[in-house]
């Protein structure tokens, strides 16, 4: 603001400093922390007689987002705390304020509470929002805590109440976004009623103040352009019509003064002021003018008169010091304004059409202005946290990126982000996705817990255990194995190894890699009532106990949902600890509540700074970061954008070799959330990069980048990919830590692109349908002593194939060979195949069946998932199932070398899995998925060669 201290036109007098002998205070519309720190501010207050300061986002996005004053503070905020755009800028904000008011104070105390006072507006956010409005009002007011601040709050027809509510409560309010005189009217009645309310209750209702912002030069923008475009068509009314031009607004503010002065003279308000009750002034806003044709202080000085205010834009308190005239303009010829408001109504001027307009222009322009302020603060705060975040780089082809943008403006626009956070089911299906979101919150929660998860971490490391085996399947324990495979071993802690499978040679296998006597076992089951964990559960207890008797127990840890089948038996066999999980998180969505937490502790992972890092990715994905800058949304968007308006539902997941896990955890999350109802993502996890010329059209690639060990061959690969104009977000980690800061990016992604696909993602209604097959297949085995029989419909050697009545017809039986080439030459453009192979999941196998799959990706050019039972079931399966019908399905079984039993139980380990096989198989022929079953008689390796060598030639 440029200070310009002159003379005006009357003499030595200032007109600033003689509007008050008009009874008119003048306020500033501008707050600037420098203008307050170099003591400007304090200057306009001793010699221009300033009264008042008010201040709106569009103010604090100029002041914030220009120049330094405020990096000192950013730097300082960010060393210490780990907070969104939202809160970064509310605490400036309100630092600007008290400072403000800190200056003011002096006036208020001279003028006995009338003036002195310095506005902050609630969030724009809530302008149609009653509750949240007054919530938001008593929470500024309480953080401020300054006498002479105003808390700014919209006229709007939910405003309204909440200016009552807020009065009442002992609030000084200042009402902006007036236009209308019923409008003003509503906000009126409003501060009186909440006096009365408060006198009521025995309160006092002196030391109270209130403005009603009565905005003036937008109403005559948009009537002087009405009257214009009449004008220019040859409107018989022309004459009427400019003789009105750039005088409606003024008619329009001088009748609701008349309507003030009609109310403070009535004996109800006088009730009040008996009891000493201020009146609520009438400040006039919106007074710089935009018509060059009209004089600068046009809106001040036709605006004078006892008790009210005019809140002034800092070129026009200039001008109005330089060159304003004052006089009692107010009151003056008020007929003259009736008559202006009379004419305007008779010619059609729709003055009523006018200010609705105005105010939902109001509020939507305020919102803007506030996404601008969040944003330069968000840009901000990312530049000077650098490396502590991860970066995420999205390069997408022209149409794609329109598309993507366009999405993230109408989420902006419609506020989608903020009723996320504010857990509006109606994000998605309007159903009971609100009790699923307790991973919102889950980060908070367990920092909170943090010195009694410390505490566990350290007994652990105290008790000397060589190894954790973790027991579960899905999301409790791909989480854990995803820390397992990037964290490795830390010293002095013992080595986490997680078991989510039911082939008895990868039993045994696990069985042997640790030492019984030595080792922590976690048992991992939210519900306690899932099959896999149950069982391994009964298998190494039975194991553990033998080797420690009757101390087996306190070798056991149980994470588990409160109330759970888990944790009744967890008491009843004496566990060590039991650890609780939330009901309101889904198993997919856990890896950050102490289904990953827990193993994290045990294993030594440091908790502090890994719940840090991805406390860092809630914030950045808050509620008060645009969606332009909010990377949850960014990538959510371009996933299900790409998906639903350009076929591109194949999400290809590419890690660096040090975090490459992450992939194993994805395809659960990104699977199961979204592939249901025949629509989905399909993740495409571990699928070695070829040339661009081996896929289709069909895929997005997300390649999660660890900066510090890169690998040269994936960014050439995705170099080419870009540039063949695939779509490609690249996601730099700076450190292996940053994993949990992605878990979080990540499952906001997700919960975004379900919204978009027209989900719910909570849900995972297909895996329900598999387990319910393969209870039926083991209950019969346990009544029977076998599963029931089947019949092959070929037989080829040591292979036998099974498949449902309708498959089998379109494969017709013969060679293995013959088989293969009738199964795949069903594969379409736009499809993917899945090889699921219920087999040991070793070095070996995966590296089998990663031949197997880059051979048909490269000869058949689509998307190839490469999938071990019974562990996808619990991940991929659903979107197997429940999305869309592109899966062509090899599914491989095969005798087992030897077989473990399940204590307690008829069963074996090895009937179990050839229960989820095919109970896996029926739901796939039920859905009508194009699905073939090939079992494995004999030797596995040489079943496994030959198997590769006939998928190579028929393809």
């Amino acid at each position: 603001m440029n200070v310009v201290h002159k003379t005006g036109v009357q003499g030595a007098t200032n007109p600033l400093k003689a509007l008050e002998s008009f009874g008119q205070s003048p306020w500033l519309d501008f707050i600037q922390r420098s203008y307050t720190e170099n003591g400007s501010l304090k200057k306009l207050v001793d010699e221009d007689g300033l009264k008042g300061v008010t201040s709106n986002p569009a103010i604090f996005q100029k002041a914030m987002g220009q120049g330094t004053d405020y990096d000192p503070q950013y730097k300082d905020v960010l060393a210490h705390q780990i907070v969104a755009a939202g809160t970064l800028y509310e605490t400036m904000a309100i630092d600007d304020i008290k400072a403000a008011t800190a200056v003011l104070y002096p006036v208020y105390e001279q003028t006995k509470g009338l003036d002195g006072y310095v506005s902050l507006e609630v969030s724009p956010y809530l302008a149609r929002d009653t509750a949240g409005t007054v919530e938001e009002a008593l929470r500024l007011w309480k953080a401020v805590d300054a006498k002479n601040l105003m808390i700014k709050i919209p006229g709007t027809d939910e405003g309204a109440p909440a200016v009552r509510t807020a009065i009442s409560e002992g609030l000084s309010i200042n009402v902006t976004l007036l236009f209308s005189l019923e409008a003003y009217r509503k906000v009126l009645e409003a501060y009186i009623a909440g006096l009365e309310d408060r006198h009521a209750k025995g309160l006092p209702v002196s030391g109270i103040a209130s403005v009603a912002s009565f905005f003036v030069s937008r109403i005559d923008g948009k009537i002087d352009k009405k009257i214009d475009d009449r004008v220019a068509a040859g409107d018989k009314d022309a004459e009427a019509l400019k003789a009105l031009r750039g005088k409606v607004a003024i008619a329009n503010a001088k009748m609701a003064y008349q309507h003030w002065l009609e109310v403070t003279a009535s004996p109800r308000w006088q009730k009040l002021a008996a009891a000493g009750a201020q009146t609520q002034r009438l400040l006039w806003a919106s007074t710089g003018t935009k018509d060059k044709a009209y004089s600068d202080v046009l809106y001040v000085e036709e605006l004078i008169g006892p008790e009210t205010v005019n809140t002034i834009p800092p070129a026009t308190f200039d001008a109005f010091r330089d060159h304003g005239k004052v006089r009692p303009s107010l009151t003056e010829d008020v007929e003259g304004a009736r008559h202006v408001m009379a004419e305007a109504e008779r010619l059609g001027l729709d003055l009523d059409g006018v200010t609705k307009t105005l105010v939902d222009e109001g509020v939507s322009s305020f919102a803007d202005a506030f996404d601008d302020l969040l944003g330069t603060v968000a840009t901000k705060e990312n530049a000077l946290l650098g490396d502590a975040l991860t970066k995420t780089t999205i390069e997408l082809p022209a149409d794609l990126d329109s598309a993507v943008k366009a999405s993230l403006d109408a989420w902006r626009k419609g506020g989608i982000v903020r009723r996320l956070w504010a857990r509006d089911a109606t994000v998605w299906t309007g159903k009971d996705e609100a009790k699923w979101l307790k991973w919102l919150d889950i980060v908070d929660d367990r920092l909170a817990d943090l010195p009694a998860l410390e505490a566990f971490q350290a007994e652990v490391k105290q008790k000397g255990f060589t190894d954790i085996l973790l027991l579960g399947m899905g999301g409790s324990s791909l989480g854990p194995e995803v820390l397992a495979e990037t964290f490795g071993k830390h010293a002095g802690f013992p080595t986490l190894h997680v078991l989510d499978s039911t082939d008895p040679q990868q039993v045994a296998a696990f069985e042997k890699k640790v030492d019984l006597a030595k080792t922590l076992f976690i048992v991992s089951s939210k519900s306690g009532g899932t099959l896999e964990p149950n069982i391994l559960k009964a298998y190494f207890f039975a194991a553990a106990k033998k080797v420690l008797g009757d101390a087996v127990g306190s070798h056991f840890v149980a994470v588990t949902d409160p109330g759970s089948h888990m944790e009744d038996v967890a008491k009843q066999d004496g566990f060590w600890k039991i650890f609780y999980g939330e009901k309101q998180i889904g198993g997919r969505y856990s890896v950050l509540s102490n289904f990953g937490i827990v193993p994290a502790a045990a294993a030594g992972v440091p908790l502090k700074p890994f719940l840090d890092s991805a406390l860092y990715g809630v914030r950045a994905s808050a509620a008060s970061v645009p969606p332009a800058l909010n990377p949850g949304v960014q990538l959510g968007t371009v996933l299900g954008i790409a998906a639903t308006k350009f076929g591109r539902d194949k999400v290809t997941i590419v890690a660096s070799p040090a975090i490459y896990d992450l992939g194993a955890w994805l395809e659960q999350l990104i699977a199961e959330s979204t592939g249901k109802i025949g629509k989905g993502l399909i993740p495409i996890d571990d699928e070695t990069l070829g040339a661009p010329d081996v896929y289709g059209t069909d895929r997005v690639f997300a390649y999660l980048r660890l900066a510090s060990e890169p690998s040269a061959e994936q960014d050439k690969a995705i170099r080419a990919l870009v540039a063949a104009g695939a779509p490609v977000v690249t996601i730099d980690l700076h450190d292996k830590l940053q994993v949990a800061q992605e878990f979080f990016h990540w499952e906001f992604a997700t919960a975004v692109a379900g919204s978009i696909l027209g989900i719910d993602p909570f849900d995972q209604p297909d895996v329900e349908a598999s387990k319910i097959e393969t209870k039926k297949l083991t209950t019969a085995y346990n009544e029977t002593g076998k599963l029931p029989s089947e019949t092959p419909f070929a037989t080829d050697g040591a292979f036998t194939f099974f498949a449902d009545a309708a498959n089998a017809e379109a494969l017709k039986g013969g060679s293995l060979a013959e088989i293969l080439k009738a199964h795949f030459g069903r594969v379409k453009a736009g499809d993917y195949v899945g090889l699921l192979a219920y087999v040991e999941r070793d070095e070996a196998t995966r590296t089998w069946i990663q031949a197997a799959r880059l051979a048909i990706r490269d000869a058949l050019k689509v998307a190839t998932a490469a999938e071990f039972g019974p562990r996808f079931l619990h991940s991929t399966g659903q979107a197997y199932k429940g999305g869309p019908n592109s899966g062509v399905f090899l599914q491989i079984t095969a005798d087992d070398v030897a077989d473990l039993p399940v204590p307690g139980e008829k069963y074996t380990f090895g009937v179990v899995k050839a229960a989820q096989a095919r109970g896996d198989f029926d739901v796939l022929a039920e859905r009508g998925r194009r699905a073939l079953r090939v079992h494995i008689k004999g030797d596995l390796k040489s079943g496994l060669d030959a198997l590769g060598k006939a998928i190579d030639a028929s393809i």
